[in-house]
């Protein structure tokens, strides 16, 4: 253990010890690290070996941090030394010495500087001074500035090690908080689509981050009818997926209850701006569609246009209203109506797809995407989702997704 002394006593040390002496403080410090005592308790040891062992009267401690130099330790100054621009006064120092300080006071109270570095990055700056030759018992003090300079970085490393340890085990906290917020989102999307003699349907979803605010929906209301939907939240992540969990909750109850597509409408506009206090909004395309009657309803609330593909043509579906969520109520809102054909697609998709920019800056774009719907009309909704995102995955190249993306593919037969 490391003889320590009270301030009022003059601490000896003889002179064939001071190796073991040495030894033994490096060994307490590491035993300390070690049990993973804190900060504070590392920074008292430190303190009780230079300040009663070494007989150094005046220290100052200064910390490379992320938010910038910060001060750790000090005895035997005022608080004004706490302050000080380190960068300024110490650049260029990359060994032990004596200086001459800008910073005027600096020069009155100490004598030596000692400069601790990770490779060419300094992690800490000690200011000594008042060093007490004569009382300490090891000789000239002076001579032990290596031994301060490796405890100062034993102890320095130490508590970054502790920093990084902690935000290493908040980081995982953090993504299996993501995780199981994933794991509820999944929950939103259907098991399963069908695919009968009447309906295929297919989708793909790739959220940004591990959770996001796209989100498409397949409802079977009755014998005979069906509604799909695709919707997109403004913004990313958490409290995107929050909102998103919220409308589909309320989309399904509201479903059974409002025949009207348009009055449908406006009622979510109304409890998303409850819910997101016009902060964030909801695009949305919604469809009903009948098999027997093969009629397709649908409005679409500020989204991109999904495409209705029928032999060799391509319809936008653009009929509805603005986005939800962006006014207190929604005064216009449109109903498409229209008679389907044998054998037609529809597909729907969020902006991730058209938006995704190439190195060059050039996006996905509709023009692509109607391209390849009308090439791979006559494959199933999985080929078709399938060959789009190969074809964006070649386009973006090694550019990251900027944003969630969503497709659904539907084929009425």
């Amino acid at each position: 253990m490391v003889q320590t002394k009270s301030s009022s006593e003059s601490p000896r040390i003889q002179r064939p010890k001071i190796k073991e002496f040495k030894l033994n403080a490096l060994l307490e410090v590491t035993k300390a690290i070690n049990s993973n005592v804190p900060t504070s308790e590392l920074l008292k040891i430190f303190e009780e070996i230079v300040r009663y062992n070494l007989g150094i009267g005046k220290l100052v401690l200064y910390s490379n941090a992320e938010d910038g130099w910060r001060c750790l330790l000090q005895y035997g100054v005022d608080e004004s030394f706490t302050h000080i621009d380190v960068d300024r006064e110490f650049a260029g120092i990359n060994g032990i010495r004596t200086i001459d300080f800008s910073h005027r006071s600096l020069d009155k109270s100490f004598e030596i500087i000692i400069p601790v570095f990770h490779k060419e990055s300094p992690l800490a700056y000690v200011l000594i001074g008042d060093i007490n030759e004569h009382e300490s018992g090891m000789s000239a003090a002076i001579k032990h500035l290596p031994f301060v300079q490796t405890l100062t970085n034993l102890i320095i490393v130490a508590i970054e090690n502790k920093k990084l340890a902690k935000e290493n085990l908040r980081q995982a906290a953090m993504n299996r908080e993501l995780e199981l917020a994933w794991e509820m989102q999944r929950m939103l999307f259907p098991a399963s689509l069908p695919n009968d003699e009447f309906l295929e349907m297919h989708a793909v979803y790739l959220p940004h981050q591990q959770v996001g605010g796209d989100y498409y929906d397949f409802i079977r209301l009755n014998e005979s009818e069906i509604a799909f939907c695709v919707a997109d939240v403004s913004g990313k992540g958490v409290p995107a997926a929050l909102l998103m969990s919220n409308f589909q909750a309320s989309l399904r109850i509201l479903l059974q209850h409002i025949p009207s597509l348009s009055d449908l409408v406006r009622e979510l506009n109304t409890r998303v701006m409850d819910n997101a206090k016009g902060e964030k909004f909801i695009t949305l395309f919604l469809a009903k569609y009948n098999t027997v009657t093969r009629m397709l309803n649908y409005v679409n609330a500020g989204h991109n246009p999904p495409l209705l593909v029928g032999g060799e043509s391509v319809n936008l579906l653009t009929v509805g209203c603005t986005g939800i969520g962006m006014f207190d109520e929604l005064h216009k809102v449109k109903e498409g109506v229209i008679n389907v054909e044998h054998d037609t697609t529809i597909f729907c998709y969020t902006d991730g797809l058209v938006e995704q920019e190439d190195a060059r800056g050039s996006e996905f774009g509709l023009q692509l995407l109607q391209q390849l719907i009308l090439a791979n009309a006559h494959n199933s909704p999985e080929v078709i989702n399938q060959s789009i995102i190969s074809c964006l995955v070649h386009h973006k190249g090694e550019k990251d997704y900027v944003d969630d993306i969503a497709l659904f593919s539907c084929r009425l037969k």
